[in-house]
């Protein structure tokens, strides 16, 4: 019977072990890639809100450069008027 048990619970703890470190795997695993994800979901934003600055940026620099056509326009347009 002490052997029996012996050996019963001597495998139980093996097989605890390996299932621990079998789930200690599985959850490290799980954790890099949601730290993968995250990491390229975070670089993937960060090149959106540069491309987005970036097309501001344009945006802003055409809209500069079409209200100094205009403003040189309408002097141009006043000075032949006058």
């Amino acid at each position: 019977m002490g052997f029996g048990f012996s050996v019963f619970s001597t495998a139980a703890a093996f097989f605890l072990t390996g299932a621990f470190l079998v789930g200690a795997f599985l959850a490290g695993a799980f954790l890099r890639g949601v730290f993968l994800t995250g990491a390229f979901l975070a670089g993937a934003f960060l090149v959106g809100a540069f491309l987005t600055g970036a097309f501001l940026v344009g945006a802003f620099l055409v809209g500069a450069f079409l209200a100094g056509a205009f403003l040189a326009g309408a002097f141009l347009a006043g000075v032949f008027l006058v």
